[in-house]
């Protein structure tokens, strides 16, 4: 055990000597030498969920990764993102091993080695302690380049989607004891704003979606001062009404119209849940199977306050250990969106990970209309463990109810 921690100790040394940009070859390189791997890729899974680009490639010309995007429907690559199990199988080249490359539940990418033989438990372990390792070099290493966000986007985006994703948390999955969160943005035609946003605070979770009105820049600039707003008055230590309050005045001040939001606050010791409902679409609630619609109490939108003075109401919402709670922008209900039924697809999907039941909501939504929206879709899903819950085994996987997922399945 003591020579895979010296190991490892190695190779995150190594790293911290490379350069930023090198720093995910020089895990596939150290993989190599160790275990004689034939070839070692990183593939990053892109923003919209359905695609993995290589961006590591240690063993094949050097030109050969540098454009290679993969769709991931159907393929192995979507079955260890969804399950978070580690991959195995015999090729004509060799020993094919994938394993995910995840951290708190922020499915980064994939490891993916070519061996010469048959590997044992032992290079097994190695394998995942490297992939886990990984996840941590990836995410240190990418305030230094750009490498991770170009291989995360399909396509080079607008100014107004440049300023749009900037305003997203750099990880858009979190788990911990207490709960499991994930948010996905499907993005219009002419991007409308939407945001959402989370941050984990010693005794805190706090959760936002918020919609501005308007396309393109004007709503990219709008979420900017919205998102701003929020994110300072959460810092400062502001309460759910004055967060609410600052980006009312915010929006007014700067003359950027208004925007629908809600705002959660979580206490994670006693699980009460408090909630600021700025014009927004009702939350849904999925309690034992069944899923429902919350009927809150509903205040004005964001920057309205100019005309019409009001404060913003802090209201109770009932949350059990076990619940799944959908917080969503009206993105979701537009025209062919309409003719989805969220509550039956949020009952169906009760068993998915949150990261696998947003994309799905999000999908059936944007793919009878091609992937061109009219109005941004949002999805934030989060299911909620209970305050008890401070030793909980993470897995990750896709299916969250299933015994098994919390170990890597081998298969051939």
């Amino acid at each position: 055990m003591s020579d895979g921690r010296s190991e490892l100790s190695r190779l995150l040394t190594a790293v911290e000597r490379a350069a930023p940009v090198d720093a995910v070859d020089v895990v596939a390189e150290d993989l190599q030498r160790r275990y004689g791997a034939e070839k070692v890729s990183f593939l990053i899974v892109d923003l919209t969920g359905r695609a993995v680009a290589r961006l590591s490639t240690a063993g094949t010309a050097e030109d050969d990764w540098e454009t290679e995007r993969i769709p991931l429907f159907g393929s192995v690559y979507e079955q260890v993102v969804r399950t978070q199990r580690l991959y195995q199988e015999v090729t004509v080249q060799g020993q094919r091993v994938i394993v995910p490359v995840t951290n708190r539940g922020d499915a980064i990418g994939l490891l993916e080695l070519l061996l010469p033989a048959a590997p044992d438990a032992h290079v097994l372990d190695g394998v995942g302690e490297a992939a886990h390792a990984l996840a941590y070099v990836v995410i240190a290493n990418g305030r230094f380049t750009d490498l991770y966000t170009w291989g995360k986007r399909s396509r080079p985006p607008t100014l107004a989607a440049e300023i749009q994703y900037q305003l997203l948390p750099p990880s858009l999955s979190c788990e911990a004891a207490q709960f499991t969160l994930c948010g996905h943005l499907e993005p219009s035609e002419n991007l409308s704003g939407d945001t959402f946003d989370y941050i984990l605070d010693r005794d805190t979770l706090h959760v936002s979606v918020t919609d501005p009105m308007g396309h393109d820049i004007d709503a990219a600039l709008a979420a900017t001062v919205l998102v701003g707003a929020l994110r300072g008055a959460r810092r400062a230590g502001a309460d759910l009404a004055e967060q609410a309050h600052r980006a009312d005045q915010a929006l007014a001040a700067h003359g950027r119209g208004h925007a629908t939001g809600q705002l959660l606050r979580i206490n994670l010791h006693t699980g009460q849940a408090r909630l600021v409902n700025a014009g927004h679409p009702w939350p849904l609630r999925l309690r034992e199977g069944v899923a429902e619609v919350i009927n809150c109490e509903v205040d004005h939108p964001f920057g309205l306050s100019v005309r019409v003075p009001h404060p913003y109401r802090v209201q109770d919402i009932d949350l059990r250990p076990g619940d799944r709670l959908l917080m969503l922008t009206d993105g979701m209900f537009e025209r062919r969106g309409a003719k989805v039924d969220l509550l039956a697809m949020l009952e169906r999907t009760k068993n998915l990970h949150p990261r696998e039941t947003a994309l799905t909501l999000t999908s059936a939504v944007a793919d009878p209309a091609d992937g061109w929206l009219e109005d941004d879709a949002t999805v934030m899903c989060l299911d909620w463990h209970g305050p008890q819950r401070t030793q909980r085994h993470v897995s990750s996987g896709a299916d969250t109810r299933q015994a098994s997922a919390g170990r890597m399945k081998r298969e051939s």
